[in-house]
């Protein structure tokens, strides 16, 4: 059975990308909001196995976002990975690893394999707790 991605990030562009990429396998369903002011409504529908959330993004941020998820028994045990085009390949920054609240953080443009390797780990960790 596919994962549930939750792609939330405000350029259409890349995740319209993301979900051609991620969903070619067959490995996993993704279903994408560029609009983080309704991210929440978007994740109790679809109730995602894991999400990834832009960190910078008008109206509400990654860290906005995925605080206010927190807040809801049913999401808030979800792994969420953080993208940001803050760091780049290789390179972590305080103020990002901050705004990420604890969650991985990879940086913008993330390669797929990476990114993939990152879902399963997430996901890997999320099941044995």
């Amino acid at each position: 059975m596919a994962h549930k991605v939750l792609a939330i990030d405000d350029e259409a562009g890349f995740t319209r990308l993301l979900k051609m990429n991620l969903e070619k396998d067959g490995l996993y369903e993704v279903r994408v909001e560029n609009d983080s002011n309704i991210a929440l409504k978007a994740a109790l529908e679809f109730m995602p196995d894991v999400i990834l959330l832009d960190l910078v993004m008008p109206g509400m941020d990654g860290g906005d976002v995925s605080a206010l998820f927190q807040t809801k028994p049913q999401l808030k045990d979800i792994p969420i990975i953080m993208l940001t085009a803050l760091i780049s390949q290789g390179e972590t920054s305080e103020d990002a690893v901050a705004l990420a609240g604890g969650n991985p953080v990879l940086p913008k443009p993330v390669k797929l394999d990476t990114l993939i390797a990152c879902i399963e780990e997430v996901l890997k960790g999320s099941a044995a707790s």
